[in-house]
């Protein structure tokens, strides 16, 4: 006590270094989470009668790092390991304990990013004008797609990259309507300069499908990822109709108006990104658009205070009439009954296009099944937040926090593996 007082310093320092102990013991976890993953898919001949010992064994390791898990003080996460075979979950719970996972994502980053583990997605690249391509449309998804860029943890590297460059290319072209903002120039524009860049998009697209040639860190890493997968022109073409919705359409009289749309602006990603993940039966491609439609019936729920804000409804309006709202009670934010059901009615039918779309994952790439799950996983789980409270939705975004998004990697992992 007396040392503490009299040198404060050391007390600073001893805080210091248990803050990156524990923080690199987080990164070695999920190092080990990796490798472990990797290995069972590469190594491991997966078969109906070595799937009883996979199991075990995905068990053991865990369980072998609950030590680890419970020194980082995650008790309020709840690790379970589900599966049809198993009655007994991993699992870690406790109401007194706040993980230190919630700790700022600006404080973990600096030392997960120094990870050889993190680096060598882009440092492996030789090129140095592909690594700052890569690296500038990695920083764009770390940004704008928290969830999303969890995911991609657990790609191949040339996978990742790739995914990254599709992420920013979509990012850009929604920022440029959503926002009028140009996140190439770093600066907002008018609605005649969205047009006219818009339209320049196309042509330079054009040009990266025909050439290889960009003039962007983004379409520079897209024209890369093109040459590794074969992504139809017309999709990111589609993504451009879709999001130029949203300049002179901000109702939709049915769903089968919104489908249309949700499919332009999020199905068409899932299509894009399936290129990437692989898959051995092109059925896939089918069960990607229900996931894409489920994720933007997600986001429409989710930011439906925002619209409003914006001026927009994305709610059907023979459906507000089915359920008695008018527009009117949605501009007041009016809390009642009828609210309740009509948006019980949304989350019901995300739910049934996610339930659709689990069906395609087990036909992707071994390697790229994970990252999907835990996307999938963790997005459904937005529609429990908004469901547990549904008129918060006019006064918050619903979202999960980092130690939620990552208490569901142990069941994807076991989703993935089966």
């Amino acid at each position: 006590m007396i040392l503490i007082i009299i040198f404060p310093k050391a007390l600073n320092s001893y805080i210091s270094c248990v803050m990156y102990v524990t923080l690199k013991k987080v990164c070695e976890l999920f190092t080990k989470i990796h490798k472990f993953y990797i290995l069972c898919r590469s190594e491991i001949p997966f078969s109906s009668s070595i799937e009883p010992l996979l199991r075990s064994y995905s068990s053991h390791f865990f369980q072998s790092n609950l030590k680890i898990i419970y020194e980082l003080g995650t008790s309020s996460l709840h690790f379970n390991l589900y599966s049809d075979m198993s009655s007994n979950p991993i699992s870690i719970q406790s109401a007194s304990t706040r993980s230190l996972l919630r700790v700022p994502y600006n404080i973990i980053r600096p030392v997960y990013e120094k990870t050889s583990f993190h680096r060598s997605v882009i440092d492996e690249i030789g090129n140095s004008e592909l690594r700052e391509a890569y690296a500038h449309c990695r920083v764009i998804t770390r940004s704008h797609a928290k969830t999303f860029y969890l995911s991609t943890r657990f790609l191949p590297n040339e996978k990742q990259r790739s995914i990254f460059a599709i992420y920013a290319l979509c990012r850009y072209i929604d920022d440029l309507v959503d926002e009028a903002f140009d996140i190439n120039q770093g600066r907002e524009i008018n609605d005649n300069e969205i047009h006219q860049i818009l339209d320049e998009l196309r042509s330079r697209l054009q040009r990266a499908y025909v050439s290889g040639i960009a003039e962007s860190p983004i379409l520079t890493a897209f024209a890369d990822t093109l040459k590794l997968y074969h992504i139809p022109e017309e999709l990111p073409l589609e993504l451009i109709e879709g999001v130029c919705m949203d300049l002179n359409k901000n109702r939709f009289q049915t769903f089968d108006e919104l489908y249309i749309y949700s499919y332009k602006v999020a199905s068409v990603v899932g299509l894009m990104t399936s290129e990437v993940f692989g898959y051995k039966d092109r059925k896939a491609l089918e069960y990607a658009i229900d996931l894409g439609i489920a994720m933007q019936l997600t986001n429409i729920l989710r930011d439906i205070n925002e619209d409003l804000i914006r001026g927009r409804i994305y709610l059907p309006l023979d459906e507000l009439k089915q359920f008695g709202v008018c527009e009117e009670d949605l501009f007041n934010r009016v809390c009642d009954e009828k609210f309740r059901a009509l948006i019980q009615f949304q989350i019901d039918r995300a739910r049934d296009y996610y339930q659709k779309a689990d069906l395609g994952i087990a036909m992707l790439n071994p390697d790229s099944r994970l990252p999907v799950y835990l996307a999938r996983m963790n997005y459904s789980r937005i529609l429990d937040v908004i469901e547990k409270d549904i008129f918060r939705v006019f006064d918050r975004r619903a979202y999960l926090s980092t130690s939620e998004k990552l208490a569901i990697l142990p069941k994807a992992w076991i989703s993935s593996m089966l």
